[in-house]
């Protein structure tokens, strides 16, 4: 519900701070206080267009911000609708939208506090409030949302999910066969290169870390001479000595000979004869496994030009299939599935085919079903509807459910809109065809009465539903009122004491003068100032007023107590 509304310097409003009740609220005052202003601001606050004539004279911009409260049962469907803007409800049941008018005309919305656009605004104004007198606010003229209501009206969610998730089932297993089906018109030319592309990565005999150690081949072998050469330098350095040049084996054994001198003499260089000798073995183990190296060193052109011819391969390979051999044994073996998947793609068309005929038969079935006790509950919403028609002094008022065949999908076999025809004579017509003022408030007063609990908006706008009425109609739609503001908040503006004497509560709408200026005041009226306020809409002054207004109250709260 609108929990809490704050406008500031629009149009002749100056500063307003309200925070309104559950329930039925009712607004009154004289022609031209402001009440309309007041839902012109909660209208720009759902989304209307701002226009710079809405900045109060004299200030820089207009302010409305209205923090509203709700329950589970809206919050995901809020939820969802906030994801489309990537915005996420900061406290659970409870959001506050708000609106900047600058008096060049440019607009500011704003969502708990992040900017948005209008739309998002009026998206998310839509499951707020049904506002009358702005069409595009109320759900009963957006013909999508008739099928939801009738559907909640007639308890018949659980089944229409259930035709919802059988169509999810069915539309999967349609776009599966689809893809195989075009893929089957490809079949032959997608097999053929499938094929060449498995035989090529076959052929080649790939193994995990082949390249890297071919690499480490071909350097050997392109540089066989070169290491040769190193190796046997580094061999004779180390065990082959000349008469100028002794090797490092016959100087480490000539420096041994003289450590086993000096240690005869002086012990503490035993350690380092003993790492000496430990080195010489040292080198001598390197000086043979040199030689080995070296032995093994073969010159081998052939080899040469065979491993160069592995790297050649698999550097082509890898250019088509991926970055490493390990990648193209792996897209090596998807193709091998796909060439699989492909070979029993006829089986698999068939099974699918025959899956998504059983599927669309129980499909049309259980929509059939459904569009049945659709029509069963659309007898009773047209009997009840027109009840309150009756109730509402629209006698001869006609309304209908109209059905339209449509293909099944997640709501059914069904497009379902509400048609109504206001006066006798006339043909039945769509909603949003149907004239503005106070019939209109009442044609959607019985709507809303009827599906008071299918409705899921929590807060209703009524302006002008007094429009054309007397005092003994007005009761009966304050009656109609209050009891929908059992399952809504309510907020109606009225010129009629019967209507207004049914409120939970009531707020004044009153024009002042504050230094040379006119502005706008509402206040909530107290018991006693609600007695005068009502004596005066009836236009009896002193004790007379007063005692019209206490039989009124007491005239609702009878009718009250018996619709409990």
């Amino acid at each position: 519900m609108l929990a809490e509304l704050r406008v500031r310097d629009f149009a002749i409003i100056e500063a307003i701070d309200l925070e309104f009740a559950p329930g039925l609220n009712i607004l009154t005052g004289e022609t031209g206080a402001g009440k309309s202003i007041l839902m012109d601001s909660i209208a720009l606050l759902l989304g209307d267009r701002a226009e710079p004539a809405m900045v109060r004279a004299g200030a820089s911009a207009a302010l409305v911000e209205g923090t509203f409260t709700f329950d589970e049962a809206l919050s995901a469907c809020l939820a969802q609708a906030l994801a489309e803007f990537e915005i996420e409800l900061d406290e659970p049941g409870q959001i506050t939208l708000s609106r900047e008018v600058r008096a060049n005309g440019r607009s500011i919305a704003r969502i708990n506090g992040r900017a948005v656009n209008q739309a998002a605004l009026k998206a998310v104004g839509e499951l707020l409030v049904d506002l009358h007198g702005q069409s595009e606010h109320l759900s009963l003229l957006r013909v999508r949302e008739h099928v939801n209501l009738l559907d909640r009206f007639a308890g018949l969610l659980p089944l229409r999910q259930q035709v919802a998730e059988l169509f999810t089932r069915w539309r999967a297993v349609q776009r599966e066969l689809a893809s195989l089906q075009q893929a089957e018109r490809e079949r032959e030319r997608r097999m053929d290169m499938l094929r060449f592309q498995f035989e090529e990565i076959r052929a080649a005999r790939l193994k995990p870390g082949e390249e890297a150690a071919l690499q480490e081949e071909h350097t050997r072998l392109a540089n066989a001479e070169a290491l040769a050469n190193w190796a046997e330098e580094a061999y004779a350095a180390l065990y082959e000595s000349h008469r100028d040049a002794p090797s490092a084996l016959d100087r480490i054994a000539q420096a041994l000979r003289a450590l086993a001198n000096l240690e005869r003499f002086d012990k503490q260089l035993a350690e380092h004869h003993r790492a000496l000798q430990e080195a010489s073995v040292v080198v001598e183990e390197v000086a043979r496994a040199l030689r080995d190296y070296r032995d093994s060193i073969e010159f081998n052109p052939r080899r040469l030009q065979q491993v160069e011819d592995r790297l050649e391969l698999i550097k082509k390979l890898k250019r088509k299939y991926g970055e490493t051999v390990e990648a193209v044994i792996a897209y090596g073996e998807q193709v091998a599935q796909e060439l699989e998947r492909i070979e029993t793609l006829s089986e698999r068309i068939e099974a699918l085919s025959a899956q998504a005929e059983a599927l669309a038969a129980e499909l049309r079935a259980l929509a059939a079903q459904l569009s049945a006790e659709r029509r069963k509950a659309a007898d009773v919403l047209t009997a009840g509807v027109e009840r309150e028609l009756q109730d509402l002094r629209m006698a001869g008022a006609r309304f209908a459910v109209s059905f339209a065949a449509q293909e099944p999908d997640a709501t059914g076999c069904d497009r379902v809109e509400f048609l109504i025809a206001p006066n006798p004579g006339e043909g039945l017509k769509p909603l949003v065809k149907i004239a503005s003022g106070g019939e209109t408030a009442r044609l959607m007063l019985a709507l809303k009465t009827t599906l008071a609990h299918a409705d899921p908006t929590p807060t209703l706008i009524f302006d002008e539903i007094d429009q054309g009425i007397g005092g003994r109609v007005g009761a009966v739609v304050g009656a109609k009122l209050w009891q929908l503001g059992r399952a809504h908040q309510v907020l109606c503006i009225t010129h009629l004491p019967q209507l207004a004497a049914f409120g939970d509560a009531h707020y004044r709408v009153e024009k002042r003068v504050h230094n040379g200026r006119t502005v706008t005041h509402v206040y909530r009226l107290n018991e006693a100032e609600r007695l005068q306020e009502l004596a005066q809409m009836l236009g009896t002054s002193g004790e007379a007023g007063l005692r019209g207004a206490e039989q009124l109250l007491q005239e609702a709260a009878q009718l009250k107590a018996r619709s409990q």
